[in-house]
């Protein structure tokens, strides 16, 4: 065998061990493919509180205990809506990423969610029945990446407030009242 075959084979070689990476967009600058983290975030236990936001707490924000389920440790409570049929949905933003968030949540609910959509990326997270007789929405959590397609999140409505934009948006719709848990 010649050199330089011997160097065409050890080339070869090397290209088949290495793992593509996705081509960026026009609108994106080329960087590597986010990696899942090796240890999702360990949800807190029954007896700990969630970490304080950075920012100031809001009063008038709901806590996990009033809502049945988990808010992730650091979300900001942006602003709850009426749905209908005695439910509300509640909007929180963070600045951790769509992958981690997926993670801490299919690690505290024990439940893998279903990928709803690729483009933008959202994750849906069942946690009860939907009876559609007495409910607007599934009872659950909906992750969503705000920054894809280049944009730069979504604007945080408080004036001044940091961060200026959440890159993940989780939206968080518990069971009506009076619902038993499961059902």
């Amino acid at each position: 065998m010649t050199l330089v075959g011997l160097a065409g084979l050890l080339t070869a070689a090397s290209l088949a061990t290495q793992t593509p990476q996705p081509f960026p967009r026009p609108s994106q600058p080329a960087r590597p493919a986010p990696q899942q983290p090796a240890t999702p975030p360990a949800p807190p236990g029954p007896a700990q509180q969630t970490p304080a936001p950075t920012a100031p707490a809001d009063p008038n924000a709901p806590t996990a205990a009033s809502l049945g389920l988990p808010i992730y440790p650091g979300a900001q409570f942006i602003a709850s809506y009426d749905a209908g049929r005695g439910q509300r949905f509640y909007l929180f933003g963070t600045t951790a990423s769509f992958v981690e968030i997926v993670a801490y949540y299919r690690t505290y609910l024990k439940e893998r969610g279903d990928f709803v959509f690729e483009e933008p990326p959202t994750h849906m997270f069942d946690v009860g029945r939907f009876r559609e007789e007495t409910m607007a929405f599934p009872p659950g959590v909906t992750v969503k990446d705000y920054t894809w397609g280049g944009s730069k999140g979504y604007p945080n409505p408080k004036r001044g407030a940091e961060p200026e934009r959440f890159p993940t948006i989780i939206m968080v719709v518990p069971p009506p009242p009076g619902t038993p848990s499961g059902a």
